[in-house]
């Protein structure tokens, strides 16, 4: 049998071996001052390091000299004190450089036991408060305390520009009741860099991974985390957010400028440069107000590892992306553009995510944040991995980090992506591919639960927050309340009604006629959800040419043919989206690398268009008939939706009061239709507040010189009556007097 004394060795032989090769299964047991037989003892690990010194926190006073207990920097020794006390490390090197500095392995635990039973539960609504890295002060030292979600790790230790990257000296406390690893670094502060050293459960050291609650991130191809302080910035929109909810009500206007920031407007004397954040709040603010556009998307500005995504396979869902500057920056984006009356919308991807090595991918050697089987954790679309929504600490993720954007960046909206995608287990896949839900239907119960939960917090924490959805299917209810069986999105992308209208305007003229339909269908559901009217940024890619590309006809008229569409669209029911380009008729696709073709604006004809988008936007702002019941059955009337053979439509637009209305008729040839009639509920003059025919936009300025006289002729069932010249391919938008 062993003597006791050659166990005790043997035993922190075991304990030192497994410090300096970052494995100790208890490192705070391990590191800092203990109790030992004869007094206290204090170990630290300290590589590059010559002398290491514990001294008196007060006076600075040197206590003990650390004799060094392995070549890898490990020191430890005696104190020569029974008694706990405030201490410091003196540590010099070989260059007799000396830094005090506080030991982290002196204080107290971090995260308290309600943090961990709400995380474990999943109703932390705020978790990016606790998890992450955050400046802070703990027993008045000034440092940052660092905490991570990493259940099924063997060992976690904190790396960093700090400590040379080095897994041995930072080794994170578990808090097994959690599953979470945490250290207090005293000293560090805002910028330094960091990611996480993991172990898995066997003991297998995974690649570095990237904080999933870091706030700022390394510049791309980089992919370090970085800390950041959330209280460094003072907000100057309080007026703003005193009114938001107003804006993006059922009766508002709402048109919607989607942009990606990276190639809306580059800096080609400048080797082509995208602009910064702050160069975008004055040129990009400047350029929406000047459109009258009521807000901006933004295609998702998370941080993401590759450009080409677009941002739709984001690796820091928490972090705005460092390309074009810090996150105080970016807060500076969207304090500014609130300033102007701009409201903002983020896309929010939280359907799948991508397999980076640094990122949730197998997190902590499990499928962590994923599903495990491919079946339901493999979108085969995109190559990402698909959230396990089941899960409470995942949907937590998800659910705080909704929060964060409207608490933290004072965002408006999330536009969620590919919201189809998450709903439905089958999607995208064949038989085989896809496993049943527990009543055997293709319905995602967990997505859809999620979906439900994350929109009520959403309303129910922010005030004036909106959520939209991106779905392309015919699922119910999609922006109805929760609580009357709906998935509780603000408003829905209609899909349906842009598939079907573009298809329609790439029709030569002459054909027509026959797909008439699919102008007018979109009316038999038009008030089945709250919808957005999108001309998006998947429209202008991937071989499908620039909406105006799609435009029949010689080069008169494509543009004439452009502004009928959109002025159909802005007098349609709904809420209006324009991606960048769009408004000026951007003749090539989008491409995420180079700058929108701004020169074409020199073109009377391009710049034609950007001024009819212009004013319809004024319009459609100044006009209660045109938004005020968008959402709403009676905001809407038919005076002839089946003149096929004309390629004509004709309608009413109505405010709440029915008083208030406008006349829109749109002429889809090229022919110019002189007296053609149209019935009208009252008599007297209708002014023509909009002609996309006028030479101010490039058209041929046929018309009615401004307005015309009803006609006490009954017609369309209406006891008057307007006789009209319809210009070609154009719109005319009429208000009585």
């Amino acid at each position: 049998m062993a003597k006791p004394g050659k166990k005790s060795r043997s035993l922190l032989d075991a304990a030192i071996d497994a410090a300096i090769h970052a494995d100790h299964d208890d490192p705070f047991g391990f590191f800092g001052l203990h109790d030992a037989a004869d007094g206290l003892v204090l170990r630290s690990m300290q590589p590059g390091a010559v002398a290491v010194s514990v001294i008196e926190a007060e006076s600075g006073a040197v206590v003990a000299a650390l004799p060094c207990l392995h070549p890898d920097g490990l020191f430890g020794g005696p104190v020569g004190r029974k008694q706990r006390f405030a201490y410091r490390l003196r540590i010099e090197d070989a260059r007799g450089n000396v830094d005090v500095r506080d030991d982290p392995y002196r204080f107290a635990p971090i995260l308290g036991e309600l943090d961990l039973h709400l995380l474990g539960e999943g109703t932390h609504l705020r978790l990016y408060q606790r998890l992450g890295a955050h400046v802070t002060r703990l027993e008045g030292v000034e440092g940052v305390a660092f905490a991570v979600w990493a259940p099924n790790a063997r060992h976690v230790s904190l790396i960093g520009d700090f400590n040379g990257w080095d897994g041995r000296v930072h080794p994170m406390r578990k808090r097994h009741e959690g599953g979470v690893w945490e250290i207090f670094v005293p000293g560090l502060g805002a910028g330094a860099l960091y990611k996480y050293e993991i172990k898995d459960a066997e003991g297998r050291l995974l690649p570095a991974k990237a904080d999933p609650y870091g706030f700022a991130a390394e510049l791309p191809p980089k992919t370090a985390s970085r800390v950041y302080d959330l209280t460094s910035y003072a907000w100057s929109d309080s007026a703003w957010l005193a009114r938001r909810q107003k804006t993006i009500a059922r009766d508002a206007p709402i048109s919607i400028y989607e942009v990606h920031l990276g190639s809306w407007r580059r800096k080609a004397d400048e080797g082509n440069r995208s602009l910064t954040y702050r160069e975008l709040a004055e040129e990009l603010g400047a350029y929406v107000q000047e459109m009258g556009f009521t807000h901006i998307e933004l295609l998702p500005i998370h941080e993401h590892p590759f450009t080409g995504s677009w941002g739709y396979q984001p690796i820091g869902l928490y972090a705005p992306t460092s390309r074009f500057g810090s996150p105080d920056d970016f807060r500076w984006f969207v304090d500014h553009l609130h300033g102007l009356g701009i409201g903002i919308i983020i896309d929010w991807v939280a359907g799948h995510f991508p397999t980076d090595a640094h990122g949730l991918g197998r997190f902590d050697g499990s499928h962590l944040y994923e599903h495990a089987d491919p079946r339901q954790g493999l979108h085969k679309d995109w190559n990402t991995a698909i959230f396990n929504f089941g899960r409470n600490e995942v949907a937590n993720y998800l659910y705080s980090n909704a929060l964060f954007w409207l608490d933290q960046y004072h965002i408006d909206g999330l536009r969620v992506d590919a919201v189809a995608s998450m709903l439905y287990l089958d999607y995208s896949r064949q038989p085989g591919e896809w496993i049943p839900n527990r009543f055997g239907g293709n319905e995602n119960i967990d997505a859809i639960e999620f979906l439900r939960r994350m929109n009520q917090v959403v309303y129910g924490e922010q005030d004036g927050g909106v959520t939209i959805a991106e779905e392309s299917t015919a699922w119910p209810m999609v922006s109805r309340p929760v609580h009357l069986g709906g998935l509780g999105f603000g408003y829905k992308w209609n899909m349906g009604w842009m598939h079907d209208t573009l298809d329609y305007m790439a029709k030569d003229p002459i054909h027509r006629r026959y797909h008439h339909d699919e102008l007018t269908f979109g009316l038999l559901y038009a008030f089945h959800e709250n919808f957005v009217l999108p001309l998006s940024h998947d429209e202008v890619v991937h071989g499908k040419r620039s909406i105006f590309g799609r435009m029949p006809g010689d080069r008169w008229q494509k543009f004439a043919n452009l502004r009928a569409y959109y002025a159909f669209m802005f007098a349609h029911p709904g809420k209006k989206l324009l991606f960048m380009g769009d408004e000026f008729a951007q003749e090539g696709e989008w491409n995420v690398d180079e700058s929108l073709d701004w020169h074409l604006l020199d073109d009377p004809l391009n710049q034609g268009v950007r001024r009819c988008v212009g004013d319809l936007n004024r319009l459609y702002r100044d006009l209660p008939a045109l938004h005020q019941l968008d959402c709403e059955a009676q905001g809407f009337a038919w005076i002839d939706c089946n003149d096929r053979d004309n390629s004509v439509i004709s309608w009413r637009r109505l405010a709440c009061d029915p008083d208030d209305f406008v006349v829109v008729v749109v002429n889809f040839t090229p022919v110019v239709r002189e007296f053609y009639r149209v019935g009208v509920p009252r008599g007297g003059w209708y002014h023509e507040v909009l002609n996309t025919d006028s030479s101010h936009y490039g058209g041929s300025d046929v018309g009615l010189a401004g307005g015309r006289a009803a006609d006490d002729i009954a017609w369309h069932g209406h006891p008057f009556s307007l006789a009209l010249r319809l210009p070609p391919l154009a719109a005319l938008i009429l208000r009585p007097q």
